[in-house]
């Protein structure tokens, strides 16, 4: 019997530290340039929208990739297509983790509508505020001094 999987992950990952770094003029071409890797990876970017300090990707994976690996590529070289613009003057970086849920058929179009829809979202809620939210949603247990990356100042 062949393999049949519709494997659904709505995915989140966040700027360095949540700096602001996602500029307005190109983000449309990063979501593009995201989209690609995902394609060459064997999945399908169906949805991704997001704000200036982090991103939520909608999208069906291949079962032959890892997801840890799915999201490696497209965050370094994604990270490298950024900081190689010329109109780019402060070194982009990614935070190291990033969150991946499963997606039921079912739930599809809410999801797609509240990835597409980040813009409006974060005018009433951080994203810190946002992703304390959802991690419980999930029933992923968390301890807080793990969830951000967190700069230190000496």
């Amino acid at each position: 019997m062949s393999a049949f999987t519709n494997l659904l992950f709505h995915i989140i990952h966040s700027t360095k530290y949540r700096e602001p770094t996602i500029r307005s003029e190109w983000q449309d071409d990063l979501y593009a340039y995201v989209g690609g890797i995902v394609r060459d990876q064997k999945g399908t970017l169906l949805k991704i929208g997001g704000v200036e300090d982090h991103v939520h990707l909608l999208a069906k994976l291949s079962p032959t990739i890892a997801i840890s690996d799915v999201l490696r590529t497209p965050k370094s070289n994604s990270s490298k297509w950024i900081n190689e613009r010329s109109d780019v003057t402060r070194k982009f970086e990614w935070q190291s983790g990033y969150a991946a849920f499963s997606v039921s058929e079912s739930q599809l179009p809410a999801v797609a509508e509240y990835t597409a829809n980040q813009a409006e979202h974060h005018r009433k809620k951080t994203f810190q505020e946002e992703f304390l939210a959802i991690l419980p949603k999930h029933h992923i247990e968390f301890d807080m001094r793990y969830v951000f990356e967190q700069e230190f100042i000496d």
